[in-house]
């Protein structure tokens, strides 16, 4: 039985793929390893969103080699798509994105003719949703499902509409099936994601709403929690539907990236602050206490002194949950890259660290706000903690929490009554 090591890079959508992979490769006879000495076959799902993710994939794909150089080194993913003219000799396979389906039969090949193997599509062009599978994941209590690949955005910023390609839906009952199998295997939530979730459907006849509600049916799927969605799918409609299904989770990651009109016409954004703060409103008047996270890129080229103002102050306004904060990333190949007032880093690093303390005070607002209330908590692992034994689980609201006892309570539902802040495990 040969030996297979899988390392992933990147986002949920990679983490999917990475484990989908894993669950191909089990079904054809490989013994699932660590990523460590003694593998046969190291298979490394790459990311490409910045320069540092480049060179993290590169590096690991020399680890792979150094490890054991008799190996067959598999690179697969958005590095690899984007940047297949470099990629290095220590790899044996490339394999692009929408081929990871074919990780099988392309080592087979490998091992029948030894001869290096590059398996890479023109993604810019496709309109095939790779068909990827998953009946268990590496957390027992929640599966994170891709639904969607690819995004007709192109913010100024990123490069992955050039890895991914244009927005390619699954098909609604594919995605039900597998929902479906997860439940049977005893899995409570789901998490619906893709490269651009908010477009599921805008290649065919669904869109993601109709695909909530068909979620929503599924017995034995007790929550439903969204990835990251973008202020134009928050309608009166869409938000007043969900609010009346007891699975939804309130729990919503909008993403932003800035608070400044300015910033984000220069990010090719498709939206104004103003706008955005309407959403968030809409959330919060059909959900309690629903909980908004985000993310906020700071030292975006040309932002000065006063727009990063009006950005803080923003994002101060809308009270997150959670913020996100990322120092403007060079990346070659966007427009970005090439606009002129690059910010240096020592002034991104000031900045990214008021922003730092601004939603460190935010989140401990929020989850003050729990104090006395009784919360319903998905429990997940056991952790020790100076010599006692806590449960530890998650809010609707994805609020991590503490509960001290021995008894295992493992994917289960139990209320919680929130007495201190020293019951939120951070």
């Amino acid at each position: 039985m040969k030996k297979a090591a899988l390392h992933n890079l990147g986002c949920k959508v990679n983490a999917y793929e990475t484990e989908a992979m894993q669950e191909l490769l089990e079904k054809n006879g490989y013994e699932i390893v660590p990523f460590k000495e003694g593998a046969d076959v190291y298979v490394i799902n790459t990311c490409t969103v910045t320069n540092i993710a480049d060179r993290k994939s590169r590096q690991m794909l020399h680890k792979a080699r150094k490890m054991n150089p008799d190996a067959i080194v598999v690179a697969t993913g958005c590095y690899v798509q984007t940047e297949k003219q470099e990629v290095d000799e220590c790899i044996d396979i490339v394999l692009g994105n929408n081929k990871k389906k074919d990780i099988v039969k392309v080592l087979e090949q490998y091992e029948r003719e030894h001869r290096r193997t590059s398996d890479l599509i023109d993604i810019g062009h496709t309109k095939e949703y790779e068909e990827l599978h998953l009946s268990k994941t590496g957390d027992h209590t929640r599966a994170y499902i891709k639904v969607q690949d690819g995004c007709n955005q192109f913010c100024s910023y990123c490069i992955i509409p050039y890895a991914r390609g244009r927005v390619r839906s699954r098909e609604q009952a594919d995605v039900i099936e597998e929902v479906k199998a997860l439940a049977q295997n005893g899995y409570k939530e789901v998490v619906l994601t893709g490269i651009h979730l908010s477009s599921y459907g805008v290649d065919h006849d669904d869109d993601l709403l109709s695909l909530i509600l068909a979620v929503h049916e599924v017995e034995g799927i007790e929550r439903i929690r969204l990835g990251s969605l973008e202020p134009g799918i928050i309608t009166e409609e869409f938000v007043k539907t969900i609010s009346k299904l007891p699975k939804m989770c309130p729990h919503f990651h909008l993403s932003l990236q800035s608070g400044c009109n300015a910033t984000l016409r220069r990010m090719n954004r498709k939206y104004t602050a103003e706008e955005y703060a309407a959403k968030c409103a809409l959330i919060r008047q059909y959900f309690a206490h629903p909980a908004l996270t985000t993310d906020v890129i700071t030292g975006f080229p040309g932002e000065t002194e006063n727009e990063f103002e009006e950005s803080r102050a923003f994002v101060d306004s809308i009270d997150f949950y959670e913020t996100h904060i990322f120092k403007y990333s060079r990346r070659e190949g966007t427009k970005a890259a090439a606009m002129k007032d690059q910010v240096p880093e020592q002034v991104k690093a000031e900045r990214s660290k008021v922003l730092i303390a601004l939603s460190e005070e935010k989140q401990s607002h929020f989850e003050e706000e729990l104090l006395g209330t009784t919360q319903e908590v998905l429990m997940e692992e056991a952790i020790e903690r100076d010599g006692e034994v806590w449960q530890i689980g998650h809010t609707k609201e994805y609020v991590k929490i503490g509960y001290k006892t021995d008894e295992n309570l493992a994917n289960q539902l139990i209320n919680v009554e929130i007495e201190s802040c020293l019951q939120i495990i951070h």
